[in-house]
């Protein structure tokens, strides 16, 4: 079980930030779901070092119940591999798994969250949606701009890194996903979305 500590009960709800695991996509815009993980596993007192399910993952309380945060190691096209293997080991519904993933049609500090839905031309989540034959996962989709040029490659674009006030504006934004992630785990999404979105 790779030293994991066994504290009663099971994972109840997986957070999972999607992201890419080499060196040159660290702190770049497709990178802000793991971004996000790291921020709300600090807030948390959490370590997320453990290997597991294709996956850096991490044990905390999110909302009351007990959850497991996971960085998916698979790169994002693949990101419904970890996802879907994890919720089959603790038997997980998608509507408990939270699923923290970049966006270009909103700005950077700006976060939308959805109860569910198509996986709006992001890969990482159109693996999860794909594998798993549900499009019931709550989201919560993080700005980080579009392309500043139409000549920019959206790839180029995907992989540039946050300017110094794009990090602090994250830095909230991150903070807002935090407390976000406990009303959806207590079923208070309706709530996430007004005071949020």
């Amino acid at each position: 079980m790779f030293g994991f500590k066994k504290t009663g009960g099971s994972v109840e709800y997986l957070v999972v930030g999607l992201g890419n695991p080499d060196k040159k996509y660290e702190n770049t815009r497709h990178n802000c779901g793991w971004l996000a993980i790291d921020h709300i596993a600090e807030k948390r007192n959490c370590r997320v070092n453990k290997i597991k399910f294709k996956s850096f993952v991490g044990e905390c309380t999110v909302g009351g119940k007990r959850a497991m945060l996971m960085k998916p190691t698979t790169y994002m096209n693949n990101s419904g591999q970890a996802v879907v293997e994890a919720m089959n080991f603790y038997k997980i519904p998608p509507e408990n798994v939270i699923v923290i993933f970049d966006d270009i049609s909103l700005p950077v500090g700006k976060m939308r969250i959805r109860s569910k839905g198509s996986d709006g031309g992001q890969k990482g989540m159109r693996s999860i949606i794909y594998l798993s034959g549900k499009d019931t996962f709550p989201r919560i989709k993080i700005g980080i701009g579009a392309k500043p040029n139409p000549e920019w490659e959206l790839a180029d674009w995907v992989l540039s890194k946050f300017t110094k006030d794009e990090q602090k504006a994250l830095t909230e934004m991150f903070d807002n996903a935090n407390d976000a992630i406990d009303l959806m785990a207590e079923g208070r999404i309706d709530r996430a979305m007004n005071m949020f979105n």
